[in-house]
């Protein structure tokens, strides 16, 4: 029997992992055991109820305005106990969030393989996305196993010196996701009052968009309500105060959009679903949203996801608000356009991610 402990403290690292924790518990040799960082809290809880995932050891991280230096000094201090008490053969983490850096670093400093699950996504601005960009960079510097979800990603690994031996293209585990959450029978009051309109979704909270970068964003999105009276958008809004002053300063009086809490993954991923197409600065949502043929305009100035880009599912438009403007109302009045970014084909995998890692895994742990 071998130990895989799965570490994670966020909503979207939430959403990728638990299908795998769930496919790997299938697996009579593997012991498989969860820690979560909470480094989102109630978000987090959510994501583990919706997926009937238990974390067996919870560090409870998360406190208010906590910073950078709060996220990892804490969860380096906690986690010890947990790497020591349970000994895993191998400790898995997932993209780019501080909880994957600093268990990743734990892992490294106890001589315990790790391994990376969404590896090889690259900007290479350090600060764009930060400080994701620098965490994949880090963990990708200390993981043994590199689970690329595409065939770029793992290109970018053998570039930087990776033992191609140990890089698997699995596919995304996002689209793994989306088997358990998307539900035709779906209802929800705010998709009842979008019924008859083209619906918006709308996610923004990058740090490196707060201020003037994001006041932009919403200033194009308003104009293009003002515009288009077929068009209704929905923005679940992101718990940061800073994020939320400058959405109700932009967006709160405007009758057809709404302004809603941060809606819980099942509910999330069936507003996609339904939505018609998807301005964001996310990343996840990336790959989530060309899985059921919706097109996005990414509000960012890169993107660690060009596969999409290639693909033509994705356009990049920055933060200009002139920019996105425009783009936005091209998907609204040109149906040739959109159509072509709907059906492009989706580059981020078939949703047998979780089956090839745990596969990989069998393979390397018993080898």
């Amino acid at each position: 029997m071998k130990t895989v402990l799965l570490v994670f403290g966020t909503r979207p690292e939430a959403i990728k992992m638990c299908p795998l924790v769930n496919e790997l518990k299938k697996r009579e040799n593997l012991r498989t055991v969860v820690c979560v960082s909470g480094q989102h809290r109630q978000m987090l809880d959510q994501v583990l109820k919706v997926f009937g995932v238990e974390p067996d050891y919870d560090l409870s991280i998360m406190k208010e305005q906590q910073t950078l230096f709060d996220i990892t000094v804490n969860i380096l201090e906690r986690i010890k106990a947990v790497l020591e008490k349970v000994q895993p053969d191998v400790i898995l983490v997932h993209g780019d969030t501080s909880t994957t850096f600093v268990t990743a670093l734990a892992g490294y400093y106890l001589q315990i393989p790790v391994g990376h699950v969404e590896a090889g996504l690259r900007t290479y601005n350090v600060y764009s996305p930060y400080p994701e960009e620098f965490n994949r960079q880090a963990v990708g510097s200390i993981a043994q196993y590199h689970f690329a979800p595409t065939q770029t990603a793992k290109d970018n690994l053998i570039r930087e010196g990776k033992n191609p031996h140990y890089i698997y293209v699995t596919g995304n585990t996002a689209i793994d996701a989306l088997k358990t959450t998307v539900r035709s029978e779906y209802t929800h009051p705010e998709l009842n009052w979008a019924k008859g309109s083209r619906l918006i979704m709308l996610t923004a909270h990058r740090r490196e968009n707060l201020g003037e970068p994001m006041h932009q964003m919403f200033r194009a999105v308003r104009r293009i309500m003002h515009e288009h009276p077929d068009v209704k958008a929905i923005y679940p809004i992101h718990m940061n105060p800073a994020v939320r002053k400058t959405a109700q300063e932009e967006l709160g009086n405007c009758e057809r959009i709404h302004l809603i809490d941060p809606l819980d993954v099942l509910d999330f991923h069936n507003f996609l679903n339904r939505s018609y197409l998807l301005l964001t600065d996310s990343g996840g949502i990336q790959e989530e949203a060309p899985s059921l043929g919706k097109p996005v305009l990414v509000m960012r100035d890169t993107t660690e996801r060009p596969e999409g880009i290639q693909a033509g599912t994705l356009k990049l438009v920055g933060t200009n608000e002139e920019v996105i403007y425009q783009n936005f109302k091209t998907l609204l009045e040109n149906p040739t356009v959109y159509s072509q970014m709907a059906h492009a084909s989706n580059p981020y995998g078939d949703g047998f991610a979780c089956r090839r890692i745990a596969d990989i895994l069998e393979r390397e742990l018993f080898a």
